[in-house]
């Protein structure tokens, strides 16, 4: 397993791939991010992108990692509660931290193009 943490003005996307090719990650399965955002960038089921000014906590994320790319879900809550959602894009930056857990699998995850959803979708081999 990976245990890593991202410093106050950071981009999260851009942290989480760092460390997957710094660590020579193959394949791994991101199992929880702890920590805040000032900033969180979600892509929604839609296409549409929904940039949010904070500070957030992350309250969930999970997602998989490869070499040819990471596709995480990430949930974030403001002052009163409320809990937005989505695709993780570039643009979340950190707030305070963000403490990340990834573990590695023995599969060797591939994400390749796929004409019919139009995005890299996750190949197993």
């Amino acid at each position: 397993m990976i245990v890593s943490r991202l410093r106050p003005g950071e981009d999260l996307k851009k942290g989480i791939e760092n460390i997957a090719s710094e660590g020579n990650l193959k394949s791994g399965v991101l199992l929880c991010i702890v920590g805040s955002l000032n900033k969180a960038v979600l892509r929604m089921s839609n296409e549409n992108k929904m940039v949010l000014d904070g500070p957030f906590e992350i309250v969930s994320a999970e997602g998989t990692v490869s070499p040819d790319g990471i596709h995480v879900h990430l949930a974030v809550s403001d002052h009163e509660g409320r809990v937005f959602g989505g695709h993780l894009m570039k643009g979340c930056e950190i707030y305070t931290t963000a403490e990340i857990c990834i573990l590695k699998v023995p599969k060797t995850l591939k994400r390749i193009f796929d004409s019919e959803t139009g995005y890299k979708e996750l190949l197993i081999d």
